[in-house]
């Protein structure tokens, strides 16, 4: 009896130690594969981060035109991410004339992107347009326009200003520019003719 335990002990203990192994075995074998896994990875991302910084993604270039008071008026590519102070670098930067402080240079790019850097001349003389958007509105306002300026327009004359002059003072100012209708001499012939000329404030 006593025999048969003692076989039965050494069984169950080669059974534990071939298991163990077994364990420690499956344990390096997995620690093996995320090893190759992450050893694979990393020139993937290493890549990818290249990519980034070069701009070598799709999407990652823009081409801009720098013109005016730059050395070297051109097209130029660069990253989508480029400020204007780096597009003026590409065009060997500006010229001794130019106004340097009229651009922002920290401006963001896009693509298509005309760039024209003034002369100190023509930012004096008023001569380099506002930029998109930034456009002066000519239109003559019929709230704040003095007969010399309700003059200026198409078939206004002294007569007529002074009645819209007295219309504005009555009615306490125009609502629309459709209301000038409404003063006495000014039909729709005339309104036709001015209305793209006026505006409401």
């Amino acid at each position: 009896m006593r025999g048969k335990w003692i076989k039965l002990c050494i069984i169950m203990f080669c059974f534990t130690l071939c298991y163990g192994c077994s364990k420690k075995e499956e344990r390096e074998t997995l620690a093996e594969v995320q090893t190759i896994e992450e050893d694979s990875k990393e020139p993937q991302k290493e890549q990818k981060e290249k990519q980034n910084e070069e701009g070598g993604a799709e999407g990652g270039k823009i081409c801009v035109y720098v013109c005016g008071q730059v050395v070297e008026p051109g097209v130029y590519e660069l990253k989508n991410t480029s400020r204007l102070y780096e597009a003026v670098q590409a065009a060997g930067g500006m010229t001794e004339t130019a106004a340097d402080t009229y651009l922002n240079q920290a401006e963001s790019l896009k693509d298509g992107q005309k760039i024209y850097v003034p002369s100190r001349e023509e930012v004096q003389a008023s001569a380099v347009p506002l930029p998109e958007g930034e456009q002066e509105d000519a239109r003559v306002d019929l709230n704040k326009a003095s007969k010399e300026e309700l003059m200026t327009l198409n078939g206004i004359g002294e007569s007529r200003a002074d009645a819209i002059l007295e219309y504005r003072k009555k009615q306490g100012g125009f609502r629309s520019a459709e209301e000038l209708k409404e003063v006495e001499g000014i039909k729709d012939g005339i309104f036709d003719k001015i209305k793209d000329q006026i505006k409401v404030s």
